[in-house]
């Protein structure tokens, strides 16, 4: 069943949408930790970022450089500056970088640079960009800077750091600390923030690993001392990045709290989805039950189930083909009881058409009977003949209506036998035609028809009673002086066409949808009493048993066109 694929594929995707989105909240979110940590450290020191972090942050077209705005805030924070260089080592960026004699730099000088020859005031970092240019950052070296400073004010034979108020002020701007330390580690004499009195072999082997700043040492071979002097992380530094941590930390709790909201409404929205169409299928299904065929309504009248443009509401999809189905059915219930209903009241009226019909000759057929069996009266032989003439006819008509209702129900049962023969159509018309005009000389006939014979297979008495049903309604109800034209046409030589028109009263649309229903007598005769409701629906059932189909067109006061389509016998 259609539904219940639908059902269990629509679930399926709705469980993997909660493990797809929960899966990828993980993956982002370690994803994001990872970037975090990468760029925390990389904030703190643009040394450690690897090409890639550079390639999607500094755009390089032809011999223009751009940087992005975080890129200059982190070389702003490290004091630093760039430096691009093109495969042939020409300057082509550069952002507050010192100014350079040449616009040119040289493989010797670009070595010396990197890997200079003991200690620099200046320390670079090379990066090569995606399009093959090299990035250099440069930072002042000033842990060699203020070594240099320091070792020349320290007094090495007494241990002694005199440190004049220049040098003291620029230790303090870079955040730098100095201690000297004799052969046995001992700290002797220090400058800046520190606690530490002593050092072991290790703690000498982990000053160097460390990742909050830079250190560099000096050994004075005459006295077997050392001068140590590091700089730590500017504070600006560690509160922007203290900053960007926990920004970074509290969209992670809102990731996990907008996940959990997700998951609650995935949770409802399912319960939703699914009880209340159902709710709303057993309320429909309920009230067919009732023999209210009707889609249920809410409260305002809307239709639970489509909206005002007729689509199907979103929640009811997933049920289309049970929906559509519970339509179907309401519709052919409400049809049945819309045609039982015509149908009783049509019967009802045929019935008391019927008897009025056969009441109103046996009145006539009783009455001159009891004339003619009366011994009062002497009546001529003219009279009586008279009498019996009108007895005999009066005798008929009940008979066809007898004879119209027996076979109406032979052909409802598929009961009447056909025995066809080869007719020329052509002249069987003809001849019915003949005599209608010979026996209505109130109406004006015409005959249209080929010379050449058309023949088919068809039952004379039965065709017969199929062209006298025909032609004798556009006699019956229509007035003195209308037109009949009877047409006979070939259509490619495998069917015929006989086609009864007038120029009569014509038909309204309900009579005219109602045409062939049993029972249904028209409203539009002048003759009351003479039609028995059957006979067009017999015409149509004889017409089908040949094999061919009838067609009506008429609107009022312009006349009705009958088509009558038949094979022709090859």
């Amino acid at each position: 069943m259609k539904f219940l694929k639908r059902f269990l594929l629509h679930s399926f995707f709705q469980l993997l949408l909660v493990l797809f989105i929960v899966f990828s909240f993980f993956i982002c979110t370690s994803l994001l930790l990872g970037y975090t940590k990468d760029y925390r450290s990389i904030s703190k020191n643009l040394t450690k970022a690897d090409s890639t972090f550079f390639d999607n942050r500094i755009s390089v077209k032809g011999n223009h450089v751009t940087f992005s705005k975080d890129i200059k805030k982190l070389a702003n924070k490290q004091k630093g500056w760039f430096i691009v260089l093109s495969r042939s080592g020409t300057i082509i960026g550069t952002y507050h970088a010192p100014r350079q004699q040449s616009r040119h730099i040289s493989k010797s000088k670009l070595a010396d640079m990197l890997m200079p020859v003991g200690p620099s005031a200046i320390k670079y970092h090379s990066w090569k960009l995606e399009n093959g240019s090299v990035l250099l950052f440069g930072q002042k070296n000033w842990t060699n800077i203020l070594l240099q400073k320091v070792e020349a004010e320290t007094v090495w034979k007494k241990q002694q750091l005199r440190l004049s108020d220049p040098t003291r002020k620029q230790l303090g701007k870079n955040g730098a600390w100095v201690q000297l330390i004799n052969a046995n580690g001992n700290v002797t004499a220090a400058y800046g923030t520190t606690n530490k009195k002593r050092y072991s072999y290790h703690d000498l082997l982990a000053l160097r690993k460390k990742q909050n700043g830079d250190t560099a040492v000096y050994l004075d071979n005459q006295t077997n001392q050392a001068l140590i002097i590091g700089i730590k992380q500017p504070h600006a530094l560690n509160e922007w990045v203290d900053s960007s941590t926990k920004k970074v930390r509290n969209s992670i709790f809102m990731v996990i709290a907008l996940l959990f909201l997700l998951l609650v409404w995935v949770v409802f929205s399912f319960a939703y989805r699914f009880g209340s169409p159902i709710f709303a299928i057993v309320k429909w299904i309920e009230q067919l039950s009732k023999r209210l065929y009707e889609p249920p309504h809410d409260l305002h009248g809307e239709s639970l189930f489509w909206n005002k443009d007729g689509r199907l509401k979103g929640k009811y999809r997933l049920y289309k083909d049970l929906i559509d189905s519970l339509l179907q059915l309401t519709n052919m219930l409400k049809q049945n009881q819309l045609q039982n209903r015509l149908m009783s009241q049509t019967r009802e009226e045929w019935i008391i058409g019927i008897s009025h019909d056969l009441k109103t000759p046996l009145t006539s057929i009783s009455g001159y009977a009891q004339m003619l069996e009366s011994d009062a009266y002497s009546w001529t032989e003219k009279e009586t003949r008279a009498f019996a003439r009108t007895i005999t006819e009066k005798s008929s008509y009940m008979m066809t209506l007898i004879e119209d209702l027996t076979l109406t129900y032979r052909l409802k049962n598929n009961a009447l036998p056909m025995a066809k023969e080869k007719v020329d159509i052509t002249e069987a018309v003809r001849r019915t035609v003949i005599h209608f005009v010979n026996e209505y000389d109130r109406m004006h006939f015409v005959f249209h028809a080929p010379k050449e014979a058309i023949w088919t297979a068809v039952d004379p008495k039965w065709f017969q009673r199929i062209l006298d049903n025909v032609i004798a309604n556009a006699v019956k109800y229509n007035p003195a002086d209308t037109t009949v034209t009877v047409s006979i046409n070939a259509i490619e030589h495998h069917l015929l066409t006989i086609r009864i028109e007038d120029d009569g009263n014509g038909m309204d649309s309900q009579t005219l949808a109602q045409l062939f229903n049993r029972y249904y007598r028209g409203t539009n005769t002048s003759d009351a009493g003479n039609g028995t409701g059957l006979g067009m629906a017999i015409t149509k059932q004889l017409v089908e048993l040949h094999g061919g189909s009838i067609n009506v067109k008429s609107e009022p006061g312009k006349g009705t066109v009958v088509r009558i389509l038949l094979p022709v016998l090859l």
